[in-house]
């Protein structure tokens, strides 16, 4: 008779991965399009490829694929596609960034400009130490500039500034904002002040209310 083990089979382990379920900037990160090129042949999706009006998609075919699919449909396991580098991170790009990565609009090549840029690194491309170096670079040389903004402009509107970073500069130029806006609170004693709270009134109002 076989055992309970037997029938039960090995215990599941999860599999390791690059994405963060529960951070939704990750899951938006990870619908960015990365263009891909068929291994095989697939049948019955043509529809998928629009500029194809076959019933099948042929090996050769090239589609926009969300990554979080590519990174399943390329890895050792199985090579279903192929992955090209998105054109924002190819040397003509890395070019620009290295001549005054200052003056880039960088939600403008993508929202999650850095967060792609490094997860590409799933896919071995001969390229990838120079998008690394490339990436740090970047960022490095825009830190500083991003920080100054955010310590002198802890109340005034900063949505045209804002409108040309990446998320991730976004949420450090935020943090240094907010950092600012507390210190300036703290330095006028406003931070330590103490207020009477709400279920204290509350049950003052109540106490009131009965004895009339």
């Amino acid at each position: 008779m076989a055992s309970s083990d037997s029938l039960t089979g090995p215990p599941l382990r999860s599999r390791p991965s690059s994405y963060d379920y529960f951070d939704i900037d990750d899951v938006l990160a990870t619908q960015d399009k990365i263009p891909c090129k068929l291994e095989v042949q697939i049948f019955n999706l043509g529809f998928l490829n629009p500029s194809s009006e076959n019933q099948h998609l042929a090996a050769g075919a090239k589609l926009d694929l969300s990554y979080w699919l590519a990174k399943e449909l390329c890895s050792r396991r199985r090579r279903v596609v192929s992955v090209d580098l998105p054109k924002v991170y190819r040397e003509g790009y890395r070019e620009i960034l290295r001549a005054d990565a200052n003056v880039v609009d960088l939600h403008k090549l993508g929202p999650y400009f850095y967060g792609i840029g490094t997860k590409l690194m799933h896919f071995d491309d001969e390229e990838n130490a120079q998008i690394v170096k490339t990436l740090q670079e970047a960022f490095t040389k825009r830190f500083r500039k991003l920080m100054d903004s955010s310590q002198n402009a802890p109340h005034e509107d900063t949505s045209l500034l804002t409108s040309k970073l990446d998320h991730t500069e976004k949420q450090i130029f935020e943090a240094g904002r907010k950092g600012v806006r507390d210190f300036l609170l703290w330095e006028a004693g406003q931070m330590a002040k103490l207020t009477t709270s709400d279920t204290v009134i509350n049950h003052r109002k109540r106490k009131r209310s009965a004895l009339d």
